[in-house]
């Protein structure tokens, strides 16, 4: 897939335009590399969760997770590609079903805060609800996967539990939010 890159820099971007994998130039604000872009973010927030110590279930899942955010941007930058299937939505909903069961019932907010590895994966959930905003947008002008759509909104689910079960990791509890009322008395 793809070919090898054995110069970082080419000068060809300098302009505002990118190369698709087509070979066709763009404008880099354009939808699809806007969201090929929101997709190597969310990348890369999870690889931030994965440099702290986390347990090796949250550890495998993520890094197959990381895996196969580089199938769906290979997807999105060519789309003849069809690497996202259904088997990858229906591996997400069993693994976040196995985390969630260990769980107890959500009864209030949570804050996206606690510890390092907590917190970098609320943010990871956060920028894959961005991404999944762009996916929506590049949909409308240019149809997507249906599988690649499902994936992504399923992929903010898993990263809600495994921050739940970050929090729980690393401090024991979620941070519970404090509405006004109780913050004021």
């Amino acid at each position: 897939m793809g070919k090898r890159l054995s110069r970082i820099y080419t000068r060809t971007g300098d302009a505002g335009t990118t190369s698709t994998a087509a070979g066709e130039r763009v404008d880099k604000d354009s939808l699809r590399i806007e969201a090929i872009g929101e997709v190597d973010e969310l990348n890369s927030v999870l690889g931030m969760v994965l440099a702290e110590s986390i347990p090796d279930a949250v550890n495998a899942c993520l890094t197959r997770v990381q895996n196969d955010l580089f199938d769906l941007g290979g997807e999105l930058a060519m789309p003849e590609y069809g690497a996202i299937s259904d088997a990858y939505t229906t591996r997400l909903e069993q693994e976040l079903d196995a985390f969630n069961g260990t769980l107890p019932a959500l009864k209030e907010f949570i804050l996206p805060a606690g510890g390092r590895a907590t917190s970098a994966c609320h943010l990871a959930r956060s920028v894959c609800r961005r991404a999944e905003r762009r996916l929506v947008s590049l949909n409308r002008e240019e149809p997507l996967s249906a599988d690649l759509l499902a994936y992504v909104n399923r992929l903010s689910d898993l990263l809600f539990v495994v921050a739940r079960i970050l929090a729980r990791h690393e401090n024991g509890a979620e941070v519970l939010w404090q509405p006004r009322k109780h913050r004021e008395e």
